[in-house]
């Protein structure tokens, strides 16, 4: 019996792959097994291949996993098409559709021999059973819950209920193609260990979302009274699920004509006294960076969404990436310096976008939350937030002596001055784009300069202090380090409870607030460290060099790098970790990698 089982299918747009990945991870949620289903498309506007793997597990999962333990080919053009997305080995079962022709001695694996091939008539028997070839993956359904044991009763009523809607002769047609797959399995074993154990007993409610979802959904509990933003791959969900639910709060969308015009508006209702928020991807961020310096130079709050994918220019628009951190955290002129911060699961980003909020709210100043592809368009299943123990901050208003002769731009203690909004009596100031004095006046003076570039940096300061702001697991005087970021983070948690299963002293650093760079944090955590790994998917390794620029790293820190589309897995990371372990044992200090790019 298997307590974790990896699946992956790919085929054409149209063959409903995804589909049928989210109807039996929702059926497996249902029975009480922890999962993760990772999706990958062409970038095709219309048609081109589309992919998913679905992780299962009976104890909760932090990563899609590695190496298939099933793979499902619709056809092998699509299927090879994700290379490095879809790993098959020795161990691999493999089903695809006869009609591709191919001989199972014959498969298209490069140098790879999976564990057993099993050519079915997936096609002929969705055409013989429902009558059309969209039925294939309710076939591929059929055939997963025969082989596998994965809760066909469950999956049976998923698809009640999704195809009840359509009409008698879709249903059964689909039920038909459901119990053939089914049955085909039964009259084909496979003599090998694939059933799944049962699930361990549910505690309490569990949710079934993707990233996307939930960063919309946090953005409402943190009290969003206004989105303005633009289409762009992959983080049009979040503008999709705040059209339909946040007017029901007070709330309103609007999507612009451009990406420039979406965050005009949101620093527009921000200046009105709305919580406000834009949501896009790397070229969208290209074309908001001037706005967002007008919001730092106003110290207007804003929290702007980058859901990350492979650049430059329109790059890689499906695909996860962790390239945009320089991006995010260097591209404006002048002196501005404004938070990054970055979840690192679905589960995460509820408590990262409300922080993306507070943060913004508390210090006056637009606030850029990382997130990336893999987590954003990902579902998990998640246990039920208690938004009891969630805090929202909200601005801090001028009292009523502060109104009698209000200074909008007041130099004070903590660099943080009270903010009105248009009708607030005696609260009218001028927020330009231009340097400006305490009370928003146009100056080109040098001294005023210089003093207002210090506050607006300085107010900043607390947060470099935030130690909830990262995650440190293992031991604490270990000689060996990790550091990892983002939707790594969990591949990085993966590798750490493997390593210290073989013996090794391993520590992990997660931050999830990645600018201003804390420094004392770094230092205390790399005080004992003699060799590591900064972990991410970006080909410079940028939180790499960022650190560099910030932190004393310990020679024998490396970066383990590489573009979005190329997964590092977690049996990557504790191999590298062993290297660094005999190098240790044997007096050497690793050398660092020649600078990367």
């Amino acid at each position: 019996m298997r307590n974790d089982l990896i699946i992956g299918m790919a085929g054409s747009g149209g063959d409903g792959i995804v589909s049928a990945g989210e109807s039996l991870m929702s059926a497996l949620a249902r029975e009480g097994y922890y999962a993760i289903m990772s999706k990958s498309f062409g970038s095709q506007i219309r048609g081109g291949e589309s992919s998913c793997r679905l992780r299962i597990s009976t104890d909760p999962v932090l990563s899609p996993g590695g190496t298939l333990d099933v793979a499902v080919a619709l056809n092998w053009e699509d299927f090879m098409r994700f290379g490095s997305e879809l790993p098959v080995d020795g161990r691999t079962v493999v089903i695809y559709d006869s009609n591709t022709k191919v001989q199972p001695d014959k498969l298209p694996l490069t140098e790879v021999r999976p564990a057993v091939a099993i050519p079915v008539p997936i096609q002929e028997t969705a055409r013989q059973h429902a009558g059309t070839d969209k039925a294939k993956n309710t076939v591929v359904l059929g055939l997963l819950a025969g082989w596998f044991k994965l809760a066909e009763e469950n999956v049976l009523a998923g698809i009640r209920r999704k195809f009840g809607k359509k009409g008698e002769q879709v249903l059964r047609g689909n039920e038909r193609a459901f119990a053939a797959g089914l049955e085909f399995a039964a009259a084909h074993p496979v003599d090998l260990d694939v059933v799944m154990a049962a699930p361990k007993a549910a505690n309490g409610k569990i949710l079934l979302l993707d990233g996307n979802e939930m960063c919309a959904a946090a953005a409402i509990f943190a009290g969003c009274d206004f989105f303005g933003g633009y289409p762009i791959t992959p983080s049009t969900e979040i503008m999709h699920f705040l059209s339909k639910e946040l007017w029901k709060h007070g709330g309103t969308v609007l999507q612009a004509e451009d990406e420039i015009a979406g965050i005009g508006a949101a620093v527009g209702a921000s200046f009105a006294g709305k919580k406000a928020m834009t949501a896009t991807s790397g070229p969208g961020m290209s074309l908001k960076t001037e706005i967002l310096g007008l919001a730092t130079i106003a110290e207007l709050p804003l929290v702007c969404v980058n859901v990350q994918r492979g650049g430059p220019s329109t790059g890689i628009p499906t695909k996860s990436e962790q390239s945009d951190l320089f991006q995010a955290i260097f591209s404006a002129h002048g002196d501005a310096v404004r938070p990054v911060i970055a979840p690192i699961s679905v589960h995460d980003t509820f408590r990262m976008t409300v922080e993306a909020f507070n943060i913004a709210e508390a210090y006056q100043t637009p606030v850029i939350l990382l997130s990336d592809q893999e987590i954003a368009q990902r579902k998990e299943t998640v246990p039920a937030i208690n938004t009891a123990n969630v805090h929202v901050v909200n601005r801090r208003l001028p009292t009523r002596s502060e109104l009698d002769n209000y200074v909008r731009f007041r130099v004070t203690d903590s660099g943080v001055s009270p903010i009105s909004h248009p009708g607030m009596k005696g609260g009218n100031y001028l927020a330009s784009g231009i340097e400006h004095n305490e009370k928003g006046a146009p100056t080109a003076k040098g001294d005023v300069h210089a003093r207002m570039n210090e506050k607006r940096i300085r107010k900043l300061i607390p947060l470099k202090h935030r130690r909830d702001l990262f995650v440190i697991e293992g031991d604490s005087h270990a000689p060996l380090a990790m550091v990892s970021w983002g939707s790594l983070a969990g591949v990085a948690s993966e590798a750490l409870e493997r390593a210290r299963k073989a013996g090794m002293r391993v520590k992990l650093l997660i931050p999830k607030l990645l600018y201003p760079v804390s420094e004392e944090i770094y230092r205390d955590f790399f005080r004992e460290v003699k060799a590591g790994l900064i972990i991410e998917q970006s080909y410079q390794g940028q939180l790499y060099r960022v650190l560099r620029m910030y932190v004393d790293l310990p020679r024998g820190v490396q970066s383990l790098a590489r573009s979005g589309s190329n997964p590092i897995l977690v049996e990557e990371v504790v191999s590298r970790l062993q290297q660094l372990t005999l190098d240790l044992q044997r007096g050497r200090v690793p050398e660092p990698e020649p600078m990367l790019g």
